[in-house]
């Protein structure tokens, strides 16, 4: 034990504290933040060693049951890290946040978005289901005040009205939707992460992220299904 407690550089604690505080942070980021918490500590830094440096955080973390998660983001494939607390599930974890009416309208927009076939759902979707609260129903501009904090709180991503999950909050319930969700719930055939926004494969039903349908068929002369070899029919993005 004395021996792992010696790995824990004042580097690796500062490094965990910012990214604690972010909730989460892109991959350049993360990068710049490794390099000027090893430089700040006058510890070794190797510019190709972020994973081996997180695999140290990450060693002494378990006994605490948390996780530092690499998770890529659905938009643009970029990679982003996210403290993951292992002991909890998205309930628990948001409930020190949220009253038990915004968590019941957090997990209603989350089934809208799991069982819809973009990843997405409308505002008014949402803003409809605010009324039929069990908890306790909410007006409209409650609701809409609600759905803001979830985007400020990273829970959430927003665009022209239309809602998904924040980056974050994937690598932080991809667990719990994945045991919640287990008809709907897929994984990327690509990257095996869970894909929310996906295109999926009309003969076999494999899914795949955008950017790794992207990735995936620009060394493609065709575009097929890496898992059945029927043509792909979705417009490549």
């Amino acid at each position: 034990n004395t021996v792992m407690a010696a790995q824990m550089t004042n580097a690796h604690r500062r490094f965990l504290q910012v990214l604690m505080s972010n909730g989460i942070t892109e991959g350049s980021e993360a990068r710049k933040l490794h390099q000027h918490c090893c430089e700040t500590d006058k510890v070794y830094y190797a510019h190709d060693k972020l994973d081996d440096f997180i695999t140290t955080i990450n060693s002494h973390l378990q006994p605490l049951f948390m996780q530092i998660r690499k998770g890529l983001s659905e938009d643009d494939g970029r990679a982003h890290y996210a403290v993951v607390n292992l002991a909890e599930t998205e309930v628990t974890k948001m409930a020190s946040d949220y009253t038990e009416s915004e968590l019941e309208l957090f997990r209603k927009t989350m089934d809208l978005i799991i069982l819809s076939e973009n990843g997405f759902a409308s505002s008014t979707d949402i803003l409809n289901l605010a009324d039929q609260l069990k908890t306790k129903k909410m007006k409209k501009k409650e609701a809409e005040q609600v759905l803001k904090v979830f985007v400020e709180d990273k829970w959430l991503s927003e665009k022209n009205g239309e809602y998904t999950l924040h980056t974050r909050c994937i690598i932080e319930m991809e667990q719990y939707i994945l045991s919640n969700y287990q008809d709907v719930a897929r994984k990327c055939n690509i990257c095996h992460s869970l894909a929310i926004q996906s295109q999926v494969c009309e003969s076999c039903g494999i899914g795949m992220h955008l950017p790794c349908v992207r990735k995936y068929f620009r060394a493609q002369t065709e575009p097929r299904c890496p898992k059945c070899n029927e043509f792909w029919s979705c417009d490549i993005p």
